[in-house]
């Protein structure tokens, strides 16, 4: 039984139809990346996961319970984060603080601040600063460590690529086998194709709402992604 089981998922915004009967699956220990232009619906989706944007009950299944009529805080406490595309840091509190915000609730589980400052050692460093002082990546470091200190089961994460520098980037990516070896299954929301395809077990592309391929990286070819991504 997949861990996050998503069925025929339907989500609006007043009038506006984003997304249109998107099915997907995610396997425990897996990292999926869902590709896509921009205004495609891959942020509805990870809102609609996290709770944040209400859909039916049966729409979303995790670790088989359904869970798509369920609060944001309830969907915490069983083990999904979201780190939100902006990062969205509490402005006001240090690094530390803001850490401390994702912990709250007290999940078991192996993320502690140590844990996080070993997989983002400049954060130790700076801990006691002002989040809003911290340059761009150092910032999603925090957002990440945030989602993190929840103990999530599983860590839905937005454009965490977008606007940083490519060696930034690099650093970013090169953490998420580690939050994958310590037990967090993780749905990746990516513009950047190629690092998506690199880091990821299974792969969806969105088209106007809707699903346009999924499959395993080295399973499709540039033709079919790019098909699937531009729709020309």
């Amino acid at each position: 039984m997949p861990l996050l089981e998503v069925d025929q998922l339907v989500a609006r915004y007043g009038d506006f139809q984003a997304l249109y009967g998107v099915s997907m699956a995610v396997d425990a220990g897996q990292v999926v990346a869902v590709i896509g232009a921009n205004g495609a619906g891959k942020s509805t989706l990870l809102r609609s996961i996290a709770g944040l944007m209400a859909s039916e009950s049966w729409m979303i299944r995790f670790d088989g319970e359904a869970i798509g009529a369920l609060r944001a805080s309830q969907l915490v406490a069983r083990g999904i984060a979201l780190v939100p595309e902006g990062r969205r840091l509490f402005p006001s509190l240090s690094v530390i603080e803001n850490l401390k915000v994702g912990g709250q609730l007290g999940r078991p589980g192996p993320w502690t601040l140590q844990r996080v400052f070993e997989l983002f050692p400049i954060l130790d460093e700076r801990k006691h600063m002002r989040s809003m002082s911290l340059s761009g990546g150092q910032q999603q470091m925090v957002a990440i460590g945030r989602a993190l200190m929840s103990n999530p089961r599983l860590l839905l994460c937005d454009e965490i690529s977008l606007g940083l520098a490519p060696i930034v980037v690099r650093n970013l990516y090169a953490a998420l086998p580690r939050i994958k070896a310590a037990g967090t299954s993780i749905v990746l929301v990516e513009q950047d194709i190629v690092q998506a395809i690199k880091v990821s077990n299974r792969l969806y592309c969105f088209q106007e709402g809707r699903l346009s391929l999924s499959g395993r990286p080295n399973e499709l070819s540039r033709e079919q992604i790019h098909l699937a991504y531009f729709g020309t």
